[in-house]
């Protein structure tokens, strides 16, 4: 390759043909003369004609300059030039392709990918061979290890396959797998390391290392992302009424902000919290305030904009609604209106955690979090035991007293009871009924705040102790403990020292006795934990970029109570573990989160000294220029055609004759496309077409869903549909398309007079419009705006009135039974015409929705789906695609499914 500034020649001994380019001008000086017209009035004139002949001594000097540049221009893009070529890692030698796929690549993968991309195509136009070298172990389980060196378009395949892992990069390994390759393949070569600029191992990082034995190797280019905060989402902290979410970042110098996204099993996003960091800030904290109700139906957490495992937290059994069970001594009268025993508990309890009712024994028979016993003896034997072991093994009990409890008390209590009660007027009595103490900061009822109306007229009393004040949750206003605890293995035991009606105290008559049992639940562990040893398989895994999918088959299971203390890794990748047989049941369901055991993200150390430090996507993208330099030959050599038909006299008069119009096809050819080019093309085929809204990244999105789609529609369906177009209302003719995408931007104008009455028309003879506010349907956190932009786009469109897309609509049947209509986000609702019009054989002239289904369809230049769909993954793609296929059968068959009418003529003529 040789090159000149920021251009390059692929192929430079082609270049040598341009000092001929004087032998040209000499040759191209003659011309044959224009034949010459002569009129005679007889044949016996043509003797006294006389015999002489003119020919042009010389070829205009602008014609020769035109023959002459278009012969350069042959000559330059034959010989391949490329703007601003990547250099392919710099040596000469073979190039190593290093590449960090860890968690920390996902947000940047495509820039990441397309860097490397372009290293290995330099290097084949260098004629170098390359390896690759992923530093995260692959999830088959099989250790770390380089390629072998293999042409350039080999290892094109190669990378095209490779994808960012659900756990950290193990550049200890890569070291291990770089002196392999070495041994394997001595002498010098040229690295091209692509690093995600952390460190990864809590005692310490291998990046140093790893580097500087790479710059040992030869030429080393080292390529780092763009300044971008690379942050971890850990498991939230759950509280009575709330989830605190927490986001870990690299500190930056400036502030920033992130969102972080509460989603539904369904994928719908119910609540959103934004984290603000402050300059220099590792971490920021923010609070979820959902009702228990709301609560409990999210299960996992996404931290927006960036994308990947580290940044999605699952949430289980431990952050949901609780399983509770109440026992009595009396169960006949517990329920007794005011003075039962489980009276106020029931209510307490029950818009916030599933209520069970029988003995402890019979209680334990199934999976449960807390139980609650209401002055109810624990005697020695069988149950006792089982409640022992059920603590120790996660569970929290909680116990009231009353007569019975402080008369015979049990080893189950957290702390040792005097003989009897102190009431007041009795024995140890008050001379007043005695109020709550301010709750301490270290219990979890702190920041609640006791009414001043909540008295104790009776109490059990704890033995003095040392550790009797770090077990009191709560006090009385004279200093003795209301609420004490004590923890028993995994598990724990609280003891309210008054009863659980209002025998005792006013406590139960008040809200604060339903906030502090609805903190007491949320403080328990759950379900979980009750396995035991018992293996959870892998039943849904994350990938790199945070998307759900099949576990891989070197994933293996995790005993149940060893969940917590997993790290993730290949053989134990992040995502969801449980009983398969109970897979759809969340309570049977744990889940392993890659975030629960990362370190706050640390930058990593400087490059060895002599390596060269690139930015990733900060190097301008290298154009192949020998295309349009061959056209733009082209375009010169059908002038100089015109212009030598012109002056041979065939061009004017003659210019219908087959050699002007040959050369008049030609030049048509060489000119861009015009509009009505564009419209001759959508009249011979079938296609899509989308509005162009003028955001090049939102039009591109269209361009490649509708080009998925119409490609996913061809192989499955007879349909032929060509590649799709993308038009603009008013100007473009919208009457050869039977469907149009239509994304709907925060900022989208009103369209004008004609583009509304271009729509209007295009509905009114049978079109279809698909409005697509990308808001997933879940209010406006995904595309803040748009609903006010919905409502201006179609304030002059005849919109007719809408409703939900009913269960037997013709959409949900067209092709494929669905029961959702998903795109690449899930969950929302999606709105067609709530009446029927015959006029229109009952079609809906406009289907609106939020779920940017374009995203979910579209296709990248490789083949592949640029963008995740969220939460179903694959699954969830594939339900897309086949809403796609539904959606294209409705706009060119209509109600073909639903029609009825001629349904009892087909069964006549098949019965004869």
């Amino acid at each position: 390759m040789w090159q000149i500034g920021p251009l390059a020649f692929a192929a430079p001994w082609l270049l040598l043909a341009l000092p001929a380019l004087p032998l040209l001008w000499w040759l191209l000086r003659v011309s044959p003369p224009a034949p010459r017209a002569q009129a005679f009035p007889a044949i016996l004139l043509l003797r006294d004609l006389p015999p002489t002949e003119e020919t042009p001594h010389r070829t205009p000097w602008w014609l020769l300059l035109l023959r002459l540049a278009a012969a350069a221009l042959l000559i330059c893009g034959l010989a391949r030039p490329v703007w601003q070529p990547q250099t392919g890692g710099g040596g000469s030698g073979p190039l190593l392709v290093a590449i960090d796929n860890g968690w920390a690549a996902a947000p940047d993968w495509p820039a990441r990918a397309a860097t490397a991309a372009a290293a290995l195509e330099a290097a084949g136009r260098e004629g170098r061979r390359v390896a690759l070298l992923p530093t995260a172990a692959p999830e088959t389980g099989e250790p770390l290890a380089a390629s072998a060196l293999m042409p350039a378009e080999d290892a094109r395949a190669r990378l095209a396959a490779l994808r960012p892992r659900a756990w950290a990069p193990d550049r200890a390994a890569a070291l291990a797998a770089l002196n392999a390759f070495r041994a394997a393949n001595p002498g010098a070569f040229a690295t091209l390391y692509l690093a995600d600029g952390l460190e990864h191992a809590a005692e310490g990082d291998a990046f140093s290392p790893l580097a500087t034995a790479l710059a040992v190797a030869g030429p080393l280019t080292v390529a780092r992302a763009e300044a971008r905060p690379a942050r971890i989402l850990p498991p939230p902290r759950a509280e009575a009424d709330r989830l605190v979410v927490r986001a870990l970042q690299a500190p930056l110098g400036a502030p920033t902000e992130a969102t972080v996204l509460a989603r539904t099993g369904d994928g719908r996003a119910i609540a959103s919290a934004t984290l603000a960091f402050a300059p220099g800030a590792g971490s920021a904290e923010a609070a979820l305030d959902l009702p228990i109700e709301i609560r409990n139906q999210v299960v996992r957490l996404d931290l927006e904009p960036e994308a990947g495992a580290a940044g999605t937290v699952l949430l289980d059994e431990r952050f949901r609604r609780r399983p509770v069970g109440l026992s009595a001594a009396v169960e006949t009268s517990a329920d007794a209106p005011l003075t039962g025993d489980l009276y106020y508990l029931e209510r307490a309890l029950g818009p916030y955690a599933e209520i069970r009712r029988g003995t402890p024994e019979t209680l334990l028979g199934r999976r449960l979090a807390v139980m609650i016993l209401a002055d109810r003896e624990v005697p020695e034997g069988r149950e006792r035991e089982a409640l022992t072991r059920w603590v120790e093994q996660g569970g929290m009990l909680i116990r009231f007293a009353g007569p019975r409890l402080a008369e015979r008390p049990d080893p189950l209590l957290p702390v040792a009871l005097r003989a009897g009660e102190r009431a007041l007027g009795g024995a140890l009595s008050w001379d007043r009924p005695q109020t709550l103490a301010p709750f301490p900061e270290a219990s979890p009822f702190a920041g609640l705040v006791p009414p001043a109306e909540v008295t104790v007229e009776r109490q059990v009393l704890a033995e003095p102790s040392p550790r009797l004040s770090e077990r009191s949750w709560a006090r009385l206003a004279d200093g003795t403990p209301l609420v004490t605890e004590i923890a028993r293995g995994q598990g724990r035991i609280v003891l309210f020292h008054v009863t659980a009606n209002a025998e005792w105290s006013n406590l139960p008559l008040s809200g604060l006795f339903v906030d502090m049992l609805r903190r007491l639940v949320a403080l328990s562990a759950g379900v979980q934990g009750a396995e035991g040893e018992a293996p959870l398989a892998p039943l849904e895994m994350l990938d790199g970029f945070g998307r759900l999918g099949p576990a891989p088959p070197a994933a293996a299971p995790i005993p149940a109570n060893r969940v917590e203390e997993t790290v993730a890794s290949p053989r134990h990748p992040p995502g969801w573990y449980g009983t398969p047989g109970h897979a759809e049941e969340t309570a049977w369901r744990r889940a392993l989160n890659l975030s629960a055991h990362l370190p706050a993200p640390r930058a990593a150390a400087a490059p060895p000294a002599g390596s060269r430090l690139e930015t990733i996507g900060g190097v301008p993208a290298e154009r192949d220029l020998g295309p349009w330099l061959l056209a733009m030959a082209l375009l010169l050599l059908a002038a100089d055609l015109v212009v030598s038909l012109a002056q041979r006299g065939l061009i004017g008069k003659q210019w219908s004759r087959p050699a002007g119009a040959a050369a008049l096809a030609l030049l048509l050819a060489a000119a861009p496309a015009r509009a009505q080019d564009q419209d001759a093309a959508a009249a011979n085929a079938t296609r899509l077409a989308y509005v162009v809204t003028g955001d090049a990244q939102v039009d591109e999105i269209s361009r490649m869903g509708l080009l998925g789609l119409s490609d996913f529609v061809n192989r499955r369906t007879a349909a032929g549909l060509a590649e799709p177009h993308p038009v603009v209302p008013g100007r473009d003719d919208l009457s050869f398309y039977p469907l149009l995408y239509w994304p709907v931007l925060a900022e989208a104008p009103q369209p004008d007079a004609a583009a509304a009455a271009a729509l209007n028309t295009f509905m009114r003879n049978g079109g279809i419009i698909l409005l697509d506010t990308r808001d997933e349907g879940s209010g406006e956190g995904m595309n803040p705006g748009s609903r006010a932009a919905l409502r201006l786009v179609t304030r002059d469109l005849a919109v007719p009135p809408l409703a939900p897309v009913p269960e037997d609509h013709v959409l949900k049947r067209a092709f494929y039974l669905l029961q959702d209509l998903p795109g690449r986000f899930s969950g929302g609702q999606v709105w067609v015409a709530r009446d029927q019009d015959r006029a229109n054989d009952s079609v809906s002239p406009v289907i609106i929705g939020g779920h940017d289904w374009a995203a979910a369809w579209a296709i990248d230049s490789r083949g592949n789906n640029p963008y995740a769909t969220i939460p179903g993954g694959a699954r969830q793609r594939i339900l897309a695609y086949r809403f796609g296929v539904n959606l294209v059968m409705y706009a060119l068959t209509g109600n073909y499914k639903g029609d009825q009418v001629h349904v009892p003529a087909i069964l006549e003529r098949l019965g004869n």
